[in-house]
């Protein structure tokens, strides 16, 4: 069965007479109905479905009621209007509500200069928020019981020799490691030729005397890419199959994300590449096979799903997701942290946004959850764009979301309509980060 977020209406947030307004709203949403009845038949008939049990069957998207629908899509296509639209955005944006399409725009196309004209099947290199779909996987092993949060990688990999490092500090950043991105070119690694995950693996065992800026596990959280290169690997050696075929078979075609999929180069004639600011492409280079840290390609449509599927709690129990959701770097005081592969705010009001944005090369993406409010906020890009990362300003459309350390570029987003709570802040001059 298709999800039902396959139709949409898109009602004009201007409409001249309420009633006829919201004659509109109930017709769109009587063929919002149908289509999903219409979506199930043809599901049933596509030779790439599952016609079995790992079929995830997603509940039905709840209702929205009309002026709340209005409002959302006057303020997210104003939003996209201010600060994307002037910086020549190239992709995709999504918000929903309740699992409903509020907004959606594309824009652009998958190569520049070029004619394939980017939609909702497009998929783009989502970067970092790869590592969403990494730690959930690692998840659902601990919650089947084939592994332990707490265990020492060593366990696993017997060669691996640093003491203390666990499958936990590994998703939540905290395993003192060095990046991989930087060590592999400093211990003289061939350019030419392609990194794989098994290749940091063994430079972290062999050559582990040459690296530096290694600490003591547990200490402090520090970004680090290492981390999630690794926790590919330890899912490929309890599945025993790569780490793309399961995250394939476990969670890509159970949902239906038909345009998604963890890259390979037997991938490389449908990936779309990146670009710079000006337009200019990004060829690959000796980083662009390591996976679980990045590398999937996917739609907001897909993303989506992802989120649906993840607010559900149809497959991951409760006590799961609150771990992934617990903050665990706490050095630090103020709203920002990081739970297991999420990055959150968590205000003094018991309220999260759990969310992770990505860049790789000219990619940008952001992926922003807003739980309480059954929301989500959706933008990918494959031409370099900093304002992406703003889209958190958005999220004051749901509620009371204002983060007055907020570190990111100042943005040209004016609070021209009524959203909700909104306070004004001045503009940093800080990078995103």
């Amino acid at each position: 069965m298709k999800p039902a977020v396959k139709a949409k209406c898109n009602i004009p947030p201007s409409v001249a007479g309420y009633k006829f307004a919201a004659l509109l709203y109930a017709i769109c949403f009587l063929l919002l109905c149908f289509s999903s009845s219409c979506s199930s038949e043809e599901g049933l008939k596509d030779k790439d479905t599952p016609r079995d049990s790992s079929l995830l069957v997603l509940p039905e998207p709840r209702p929205v009621p009309f002026a709340e629908f209005a409002r959302l899509r006057s303020a997210a296509e104003h939003w996209y209007d201010s600060v994307l639209s002037p910086r020549n955005f190239n992709g995709a944006m999504l918000v929903a509500k309740n699992g409903n399409i509020v907004f959606e725009k594309y824009n652009g196309t998958g190569h520049l200069p070029g004619t394939d004209t980017i939609t909702e099947n497009t998929a783009l290199h989502i970067a970092s928020v790869t590592k969403t779909f990494t730690a959930m996987a690692i998840l659902k092993m601990v919650q089947e019981g084939k592994l332990g949060l707490d265990d020492e990688m060593s366990k696993y990999f017997p060669a691996f020799d640093y003491p203390g490092v666990t499958i936990r500090n590994l998703l939540n950043h905290r395993s003192g490691l060095p990046n991989y991105l930087y060590f592999m070119e400093d211990l003289g690694w061939d350019k030419s030729t392609y990194i794989k995950n098994q290749d940091v693996l063994d430079h972290l065992i062999s050559r582990k005397d040459e690296l530096k800026n290694i600490s003591r596990p547990g200490t402090h959280f520090n970004y680090c890419n290492t981390n999630y290169v690794l926790l590919a690997l330890l899912i490929e050696k309890i599945a025993a199959t790569s780490y793309p075929e399961y995250i394939r078979q476990t969670f890509l075609i159970p949902l239906q994300m038909k345009s998604s999929f963890v890259f390979t180069l037997a991938d490389s004639a449908r990936a779309n590449q990146s670009y710079d600011w000006r337009g200019t492409l990004i060829p690959m280079n000796f980083l662009d096979l390591v996976y679980g840290d990045k590398n999937m390609y996917t739609t907001v449509r897909d993303l989506l799903i992802w989120d649906r599927f993840l607010s559900s709690e149809m497959l991951f129990k409760k006590e799961i997701l609150d771990q992934a959701y617990t903050p665990y770097s706490n050095e630090k005081p103020g709203i920002r942290n990081y739970g297991l592969g999420w990055r959150m705010y968590v205000y003094p009001t018991g309220k999260k946004i759990i969310y992770h944005n990505g860049w790789w090369h000219g990619s940008n993406a952001s992926f922003m959850r807003v739980p309480d409010d059954s929301a989500v906020i959706i933008v990918i890009g494959n031409k370099f764009n900093r304002s992406v990362y703003h889209v958190k300003e958005l999220a004051s459309s749901f509620g009371d979301y204002y983060d007055p350390d907020e570190d990111e570029e100042g943005s040209s987003f004016k609070n021209s309509i009524p959203l909700v709570s909104v306070k004004t802040k001045k503009p940093s001059k800080k990078k995103a980060r």
